[in-house]
């Protein structure tokens, strides 16, 4: 290093981020103390005061490194603060500081969230920030923000909201392009009106009973889980949707038309029919369908899927390539009727893919029949993949259903079409486990 010019050394030196990597060099010779203010990254570990035992406090320890550095970008700091801590390094950094992230560990305390300066509040000083993360956030109040003009990207991970202070922070946040909160509770209703929002991952913590009304003319994925109710104004952006709710119902849906969707997931325990049916009829264009839900029914009851007409299902869904049934959909596709309507003139045009989970071998003549169906006219089919859960039955007609599953690997020199991955338990009636064995993987 010595041979290097000055501007190497710079250069090498100015990639380090972690602080105690920087407070070594520091120690190592005044050449190495006059580059690090050429640091345009800074990161405190959790444990970066572990054994520390120096006069000056966490605080003024990262004040002293942070005075030291001309024009840091980007601060993530993991240790324990205070707000005034926070106040006095954002009044060093805040001019240049473009990327903030804050394990803030505050989510159970009230009386940090009411003091005045908060930590949330101290964030204002950091006016030209394009992307903010927190960690264990207590919004309890709306944070005093001024606008953040450049700021495009906000993620909160592990928080505690009320609905004002919520909506208050995302008004303080006007141009974002992604938002981001994830494992979120104490929100029942919320609105996001955000004109330039591309992307959105919503993960709301509790009852799953929340409602979510979303106008945002660009935005090209959604994933929302836990929500009840959701409306979405604008989707001729939208591209990926994925809607989960695993503690409560899907009541009411509504999106109008997806003409740009790609891919649709819906994932949960139980959604209302007509929600089901209406993301069915919208989605009509989307090339992934990945539906997990076990149950329909309003209110507290708990009802099969409806017969679904196999033949209607995919001349409304011209473009599907990979199609992922689990759980109610796959019986409902498995009625007595479902496969009446079918003429030889009949194609699955683009399907490539698909992912079955079989979990019951009732009704196995019907569900073979669907599957020999998905066979014979998905003429692109390149991959099926059968997954057969939690069978654990010691009937007969459990291993003359898997006997028949394993028989589609063989229709039509398919040998590589179907995959299968099945569950001990099937072969607990005693027939020759070692064959079965070998009928594994995908």
């Amino acid at each position: 290093m010595d041979s290097l010019p000055d501007a190497i050394v710079q250069y090498i030196l100015s990639h380090f981020n972690n602080a105690r990597d920087v407070a070594v060099c520091n120690c190592v010779s005044k050449r190495w103390k006059e580059s690090l203010p050429y640091l345009k990254s800074l990161y405190f570990p959790r444990n970066s005061f572990d054994g520390y035992s120096g006069d000056d406090n966490p605080d003024v320890v990262v004040w002293k490194m942070l005075s030291t550095i001309a024009r840091l970008e980007e601060l993530v700091v993991y240790s324990p603060f205070t707000s005034s801590g926070l106040a006095s390094w954002l009044s060093l950094v805040h001019s240049s500081l473009k990327y903030l992230e804050l394990r803030m560990d505050n989510i159970t305390d009230y009386q940090a969230c009411v003091d005045s300066p908060s930590k949330l509040d101290c964030i204002s000083a950091a006016k030209n920030l394009e992307s903010l993360k927190l960690w264990g956030v207590l919004m309890a109040n709306p944070p005093k923000w001024d606008v953040f003009k450049n700021l495009e990207n906000l993620e909160i991970v592990g928080a505690r909201l009320e609905d004002p202070a919520l909506s208050a922070a995302l008004k303080a946040c006007p141009n974002l392009t992604n938002l981001v909160l994830l494992g979120c509770e104490g929100v029942r209703s919320f609105s996001v009106e955000l004109p330039y929002l591309e992307q959105c991952k919503l993960d709301f913590y509790g009852l799953g009973n929340c409602s979510l009304s979303l106008n945002c003319p660009k935005i090209e994925l959604l994933e929302v889980q836990g929500c009840s109710w959701i409306r979405v104004r604008e989707t001729t952006c939208l591209r990926k949707l994925l809607i989960a709710n695993n503690a409560g119902r899907v009541y009411m849906v509504d999106f109008g038309k997806l003409s740009a969707l790609e891919s649709l997931s819906m994932r949960g325990v139980q959604w209302c029919w007509d929600a089901i049916s209406k993301m069915l009829e919208w989605s009509s264009e989307v090339k992934h369908l990945y539906m997990k839900v076990e149950f329909t029914g309003d209110l507290e009851s708990l009802l099969p899927f409806p017969e679904v007409d196999f033949v209607e299902f995919f001349n409304s869904h011209p473009k599907l390539q990979k199609f992922d049934i689990h759980g109610a959909m796959f019986a409902a596709l498995c009625q007595k009727n479902s496969l009446k309507n079918i003429e030889q003139s009949f194609v699955i045009p683009c399907l490539e893919e698909v992912v079955v989970q079989v979990r019951s071998p009732l009704n196995a003549e019907q569900k073979m029949s669907t599957l020999e169906s998905l066979l014979k006219y998905g003429k692109n089919l390149k991959t099926m993949v059968i997954r057969i859960l939690q069978m654990k039955s010691n009937h007969s007609s459990s291993d003359d259903f898997f006997d028949e599953i394993c028989r589609l690997r063989y229709q039509k020199n398919m040998t590589t079409l179907c995959g299968l991955t099945h569950c001990p338990h099937l072969c607990a009636s005693g027939k020759d486990e070692k064959n079965r064995g070998t009928s594994g993987g995908t």
